[in-house]
Order: C-alpha cells, then sequence, then structure tokens
C-alpha cells in the first residue's frame, strides 16, 4: 500500500509521523519535574521510613522494630510538641484564610486603585519565611519595636516587661509569623478566582433579581470555596512541616514536630537516629491525610 493509501486508511496526511497518545504525550512533558520530585522526596520518605524501624547499615546487627513509633507518645517532648503543631498549623491557617479572604473581596471592591493593591499584597510572598520570622522578632520581641513603643506611651514599664509574643509556649509568635506570610497567597488565590468571569454572573443573578445573599451564596461562595480549601490545604501542610520559623521564633520545649525530629537527628546518641525518623514520617503523613482531606472536599465541592 502506497502513502496516499496508508493516509486514506488511518486519515492522517501522507508523511505526518503518528502522535502519542495525550496522556503519553503529558507523562513525557512532566517527567523531568516528576523525576526530581519523586527522587528526592520519595527518596527521602523511603530512608526514613526504613531507619524509623531500625535499619543502621552503619550499625551492624541493629535489629528492626516498631519501637520509635511507640516512643512518639511515651515520649513527654514528642508528646507536647503534636499538640502545639497542630495548635499553630490550624490556628495559623484558619486566620491566613479568613485574612486573605477578607483582603481579597477588599480588593475587588475597590475601583481604578485595585492594579496596585494586588500588587501590594504580592510584596512579602517572595520573601523567604525565615526573613518573615525575623521581621517578627524586630516587632513582635520584647526588645522590639512594639515594645519600645509601649515602654514609650507608658503602658509598660520598660520593654522588657511587654508581653511575650515571641519564644512563648503558646506559638503566637509562630501564628504571627505565618499569618502575615500566607495571608496574601490565600489572598492571590483567591482574586485569581475571583477574577474568573464571576462578575458577570453576579451581574446575571443581579438581573433575575437575586439579593445580595442570594448572589453571596450561590455564585461567590461556590467559586471561593474550591480555591479557599486549595490555599488552605498548601498552607496547612507547609506551616505542619516547617521548621525555620518554630526554630527563630519557639522554644526548645516545648517545640514543634520538626524542631524535635531536627533535634533527634543531631543527638550524639545514635540510638535517638529511629525516634527522630519516626517523626518525620509523622509529619510527611499528616501533610499527606491534608492532601487527601483536600481532594475528598474538592470532590463534594464539585457535586
Amino acid at each position: 500500500m502506497d502513502r496516499a493509501g496508508a493516509a486514506a486508511v488511518t486519515g492522517r496526511p501522507a508523511g505526518r509521523p503518528a502522535r502519542l497518545p495525550r496522556p503519553l504525550r503529558l507523562a513525557l512533558l512532566l517527567a523531568p519535574a516528576l523525576l526530581v520530585v519523586v527522587g528526592l522526596f520519595g527518596g527521602g520518605l523511603v530512608q526514613a521510613v526504613l531507619q524509623s524501624v531500625g535499619y543502621r547499615p552503619f550499625l551492624p546487627g541493629a535489629p528492626l522494630s516498631l519501637d520509635a513509633y511507640g516512643e512518639l507518645w511515651s515520649d513527654p517532648a514528642v508528646r507536647a510538641s503534636i499538640g502545639i503543631t497542630l495548635r499553630v498549623a490550624l490556628l495559623s491557617t484558619v486566620a491566613a484564610a479568613v485574612l486573605g479572604t477578607a483582603a481579597a473581596l477588599l480588593v475587588r471592591s475597590l475601583g481604578r486603585s485595585r492594579p496596585a493593591f494586588a500588587a501590594l499584597l504580592q510584596v512579602t510572598l517572595p520573601l523567604p519565611h525565615a526573613v518573615a520570622a525575623l521581621a517578627t522578632i524586630l516587632v513582635l520581641g520584647q526588645s522590639g519595636a512594639l515594645s519600645r513603643i509601649a515602654a514609650t506611651l507608658g503602658l509598660v514599664d520598660d520593654p522588657a516587661g511587654f508581653p511575650a509574643l515571641t519564644q512563648d509556649a503558646f506559638g503566637w509568635g509562630i501564628i504571627a509569623s505565618y499569618v502575615w506570610k500566607e495571608t496574601p497567597f490565600v489572598a492571590v488565590v483567591v482574586l485569581a478566582a475571583l477574577s474568573s468571569g464571576v462578575a458577570e454572573l453576579e451581574d446575571a443573578a443581579r438581573a433575575l433579581g437575586a439579593s445580595a445573599a442570594q448572589r453571596l451564596r450561590h455564585v461567590l461562595v461556590p467559586v471561593l470555596a474550591p480555591a479557599v480549601a486549595a490555599a488552605s490545604v498548601l498552607v496547612l501542610a507547609f506551616t505542619l512541616g516547617s521548621y525555620e520559623v518554630p526554630f527563630l521564633l519557639g522554644r526548645p520545649f516545648p517545640a514543634t514536630l520538626p524542631v524535635v525530629a531536627y533535634q533527634q537527628f543531631r543527638d550524639p546518641d545514635l540510638a535517638a537516629r529511629p525516634l527522630a525518623a519516626a517523626i518525620a514520617v509523622l509529619v510527611a503523613v499528616l501533610a499527606g491525610a491534608c492532601a487527601v482531606a483536600y481532594l475528598s472536599l474538592s470532590e463534594r465541592l464539585r457535586r
């Protein structure tokens, strides 16, 4: 069969090679990035799981067991860190989601100044979280700007008498740093969702006689819910696994799970290595649970 006949049978012009299926093409395009992510994260996770069960090739004859996972709750440092980690992550996520959504709606209601305020929201996005933590110390620390202003106004006797908002047991400084850094991120995500034809939908609903409450319930909430949920899951997963902000703004005890894992990992006693790996696996499981919860929530929102 010549080329013309083959083209008539296959439906392709003569001389044009066959195209790969779309899923295969997408897989090949994403392969370089996926190999890096899977290699780094997946390899580290596998190594952490192996070390958590006692696999230590540098100690020949070390038995394999699940004792490290049993120590997670029996160790008072780990037990206290679970509470402060969940408290900081949940409060930071809720505050950032509420403030970010409110900021996005405020920027959306502005007129000609909307692009300027939208750009202002993105100023802190490129800043590393370590820089945000240091800025929090300079503002909220007992020798920071706020304490000095309070002492100048006579609200406290001296800056040292200002309430401890950093290196405190509750984690207010950590929460403040996360909220300051993540609120603009949530706002940018919500603004992107609001720019996808929402104004036209609201105009149509208004023309059909829908009240402001009905437009909020039937137009804005269905559009905003997936965006807010996606941003909140990312913030929650990050705050659960972040190390530098709790290390700079928190106490050595109680510390968050990533800080405790690093402390255990640096312990000269190699017998503490499985516990450090088990804590790292616990953090990964919590982040994975956030992703699963988001997928379930997004599926319900689509329905």
